[in-house]
């Protein structure tokens, strides 16, 4: 790349072309670029809220749409994410002083067993970047561990992660615990994991089925307008 290619001058860009350059400069990971993007759409008057959906949320459903067709693979998407973490510092204090609203609790892990976490850490920041609080359990997660976390937490949302047809089965485990203690039904339960799908989620007694971040996201979000809708009604 000559130096005139190199210098595509983010700040020259209009609007449109310049939040599809950051989708492609997330795709590549290319943090800094992100950083400066970020920057520019705030100057620019953007309000966080819509950079950070518009440019990065998106970007990342593109890379995850990606990661889960094996286009892309573990080590990008986490550069990815690290490009979107940078982008997500600069509007992290923003988005706490416009009140970007908090939109719930979320205590997420990987379940007993079972030691990955790529997806369930994209999940985690994406419902950061939406305005959730995540707590982030990581990975092998015994019952005991959500059960102590839930309470202690005074979560709204538990999230559990699944990447083994073997640890699935363990989902269930958790979900009947809560079922046993008589506190099911005060959590929303989202759970994920590529083998997993909605039928599995029914028949464990999950809430939703999440086949990737951005639909966690959005899952999240309208479950938890009708939690609120209930506790009024």
């Amino acid at each position: 790349m000559s130096d005139e290619e190199d210098e595509i001058v983010l700040d020259q860009l209009n609007d449109e072309d310049l939040v599809l350059q950051m989708h492609d400069d997330l795709y590549d990971g290319l943090k800094e670029e992100i950083e400066e993007g970020v920057n520019i759409l705030l100057g620019r008057k953007w309000t966080p809220y819509d950079v950070l959906t518009k440019a990065l949320v998106e970007g990342m459903r593109i890379v995850g749409i990606d990661f889960r067709d094996g286009i892309l693979f573990v080590p990008e998407v986490l550069l990815a994410a690290n490009a979107m973490k940078a982008g997500m510092a600069i509007l992290k204090p923003l988005l706490a002083e416009t009140g970007a609203p908090r939109l719930g609790k979320m205590v997420i892990g990987t379940v007993k067993g079972d030691i990955h976490d790529i997806g369930k850490n994209l999940v985690c920041m994406m419902m950061e970047g939406a305005g959730f609080e995540v707590v982030d359990l990581g990975i092998n997660n015994p019952v005991e561990n959500y059960l102590e976390a839930i309470d202690k937490e005074q979560a709204d949302i538990l999230g559990m992660s699944a990447l083994l047809t073997t640890t699935m089965p363990y989902m269930k485990v958790v979900i009947d615990t809560l079922v046993q203690q008589g506190i099911r039904d005060d959590y929303v339960i989202l759970v994920g994991g590529a083998p997993l799908n909605e039928e599995f989620s029914k028949s464990i007694g999950a809430d939703a089925y999440c086949r990737d971040a951005a639909v966690a996201v959005e899952t999240a979000k309208e479950l938890m307008k009708k939690k609120h809708n209930q506790m009024i009604a």
